[in-house]
This record gives structure tokens, sequence and C-alpha cells, in this order.
């Protein structure tokens, strides 16, 4: 069973160095956009050393050849999973592949973020299929490019394995016990309920970064995925 992957969401590497000198063993920390834009690839380099996994999620959204050269910068960094936006089209995700041909980093795609609700991808995006249909589209079109997965809800975990295989990784956000606030999330699930509709890995951010214990909270979310059935 994969770790939950740990979204640090922080502005700067002393809350990460704070946050991580609770723990003793290693992890899987996702690296987003608020943490990446302050600190840059040293802080990526520096979680690396210290024998953790990285999940660099900063959503490359732009021309297939812009896309193919920052991927092919990011290869270096070693990370282990990286991600762009599905959205982006069938070219794009086909030259972020490229982009890291030479290395061993994952690539998925993000079909529809976990804080978009239908309602909002109908007004907001101006499309008409249900959210499930979009992200399906989605993820089809990720697995015609080559990539290793996409970024889902939960709710679309199982219907996206069977659509596209279950090797397919179905990473998951939103993901928090079930006395924890959603915050601005819409789509949410525990990490039971993650396991049962066909996660393959979860994200888990502020129920374990906020918590006064961080270390137990990641122990009782940790067991609570790894138990599921």
């Amino acid at each position: 069973m994969n770790k939950p992957i740990i979204a640090l969401d922080f502005p700067s590497k002393t809350e990460v160095e704070r946050f991580l000198a609770h723990f003793d063993e290693p992890l899987y920390l996702k690296v987003g956009m608020e943490l990446y834009f302050q600190e840059g690839p040293d802080l990526v380099r520096y979680i690396k050393s210290l024998g953790h996994s990285v999940f660099l999620d900063l959503k490359l959204h732009d021309i297939p050849n812009t896309v193919e050269s920052a991927m092919r910068g990011l290869a270096k960094l070693g990370v282990d999973l990286v991600n762009v936006h599905a959205a982006g089209g069938l070219e794009m995700m086909k030259a972020a592949k490229r982009g890291l041909a030479e290395s061993d980093t994952k690539l998925i795609a993000v079909t529809q973020l976990t804080s978009t609700s239908e309602e909002q991808m109908h007004s907001d995006q101006l499309i008409p299929v249900s959210l499930e249909g979009s992200v399906l589209h989605y993820a089809n079109l990720a697995k015609q490019a080559g990539l290793d997965g996409v970024v889902c809800s939960v709710l679309e975990a199982k219907a996206i394995g069977a659509a596209c295989g279950e090797e397919f990784l179905r990473v998951t956000p939103g993901i928090r016990p079930a006395d924890v606030s959603a915050d601005d999330q819409k789509r949410v699930a525990t990490p039971e309920q993650a396991r049962q509709n066909g996660s393959t890995h979860i994200v888990v951010g502020r129920a374990i970064t906020k918590s006064e214990k961080p270390a137990q909270s990641y122990q009782y979310i940790k067991e609570e995925w790894s138990d599921a059935e």
C-alpha cells in the first residue's frame, strides 16, 4: 500500500523543517506552487536529501514546447511524481512525457480540481457534460498520451480504474478523517472511502500539517488507509 502523500502547504523552508522534525521515517511529500515559488528547486533538493519521496505539484499548462522544456529541467531534480493540467490537451501531455524521457519521474494529469463542483464547471468552464464525464474524458486523454495516471477525486477513482486499467494511478486529494473540516474542498473523502473507491494514492494536507500532533495524525490516517477493506 502506498504511503499517504502529505501536502506541505507552508510558505517557507523554515516551516517545513519545523514540521519534518516531528517525524523519524521516510515520507511522501507534496511540494505545491506556494512553497516552490518561494523556495525554488533548492527546497526540493533538500527534501530529497533527507530520503523523502516528492510529488512536485506544479500543474503545468502551456504550449507543448514550453512544457517539454520545463519538464526536462524538473527531471533533473529527481522528483518521484510531477503533473500537468489535462486541459492543456493531448499534444501538450505528450510533450511533457518527452521532457521526462530520460528520468524515472512519473507523470500524471489533473482532471478537475477537487475544489470544483459540477455547477462551477458548467458556468465557469462552459463544459456541458457531467463532472464525472469530464474527468473520464481527461483520464482517457492522459492514458492516450502515455501518462502514468491522473489527479481526481475519490468519487471518480473507481470509474477511471475500470476505463484506464488498475495500474493507471488515481491520486486523490481532499482526503481527511470524518471529524475534520472540508475547508475549501468540495469533493472530499476519508482514507477508508478512498481505498474502497479505488484510489492508488491519497493526498492529505491540513489534517496533518495543522495538527497539534502531526506524527500521531499521520499514523492514524496511514493506518486507516492501509487497513480499509
